[in-house]
């Protein structure tokens, strides 16, 4: 429990890959974060590609950045649909101002990439959008996982373990 204390928002919604949400978020949790479900309403239940259901314990509206010490963007197809709200995006820029924690994996640079927060940011992703990060200005990786700062990066599940330990370290640090 050595992150007690600490406050994450984990975004959801339709499509997002299912062990790219949850391994994290259940990670976390053991160490004592407390992770926020997090989509456009609160209570729905959104399921993963492979039908794991995430119930939203607040909405968008609900979430104030400023009260969290990161956010983390799942893969899967969400991050197409995540990047299209307003407040998604001024979460990311307001955690990336801040320097707070950003773990993103697989299509979840697609958020970051609509933010446009990767200028020159080191980072890793599915190769499937290694073009829309590196158009996007980032300096992208084929490696397991990235730190560049406060943004945690990674390329797909069999990743998790490595994407994991370095979102703790990141919040440890």
């Amino acid at each position: 429990m050595s992150l007690q204390g600490k406050r994450i928002i984990a975004l959801v919604d339709e499509d997002f890959e299912d062990l790219e949400l949850w391994v994290p978020v259940m990670r976390l949790r053991e160490e004592g974060v407390d992770v926020v479900l997090t989509g456009k309403e609160k209570g729905k239940t959104y399921y993963g590609k492979h039908g794991v259901p995430a119930e939203a314990e607040a909405s968008f509206t609900d979430i104030s950045a400023a009260e969290y010490d990161g956010i983390l963007v799942p893969g899967g197809w969400a991050p197409d649909k995540l990047r299209r709200y307003p407040e998604v995006m001024d979460m990311v820029r307001h955690m990336d101002k801040q320097q707070k924690l950003i773990g993103q994996i697989c299509h979840a640079g697609w958020v970051l990439v609509s933010a446009d927060i990767l200028t020159n940011k080191k980072v890793t992703s599915t190769p499937g959008i290694k073009d829309d990060m590196k158009n996007a200005g980032a300096v992208w990786y084929d490696e397991e996982v990235v730190v560049d700062g406060h943004i945690v990066s990674s390329r797909r599940p069999p990743d998790i373990p490595a994407y994991s330990r370095a979102l703790v370290q990141s919040l440890k640090a």
